[in-house]
């Protein structure tokens, strides 16, 4: 059973930074590719970004230029720093890794920006 069990959430002002992790069960080469997603109160969990086993990484437009996706490959982990975080940012960030036809999730960790 994969386990991927995030950290790095919490109260931040808004300008500030967080750094997330997702440190999973096995190693991350085993997983196609590995993401950060996030779900507000009332709303979707939407894509925040993506990384490939190649390194190729992809964003949603409203995070470009402030948040980078990052992977360790020899800590088994996957990195979000977010810089210039908004209060729209609010959410539980969940890690997500995906493999074949089967896809896990973290438990999600809350990240709240506000004055």
């Amino acid at each position: 059973q994969v386990q991927l069990v995030e950290a790095g959430g919490g109260l931040v002002q808004p300008g500030g930074s967080l750094r997330l992790s997702c440190a999973a069960s096995e190693s991350i080469s085993r997983f196609g590719t590995m993401g950060w997603y996030r779900q507000a109160p009332g709303k979707q969990r939407d894509m925040v970004a993506t990384i490939t086993k190649g390194g190729n990484t992809n964003y949603v437009d409203f995070v470009k230029g402030r948040f980078t996706i990052s992977r360790d490959s020899a800590k088994n982990t996957v990195y979000l720093q977010m810089n210039s975080l908004k209060p729209e940012d609010t959410a539980v960030y969940y890690c997500n890794a995906n493999r074949l036809i089967y896809t896990y999730w973290g438990q999600g960790t809350q990240v709240t920006v506000s004055s």
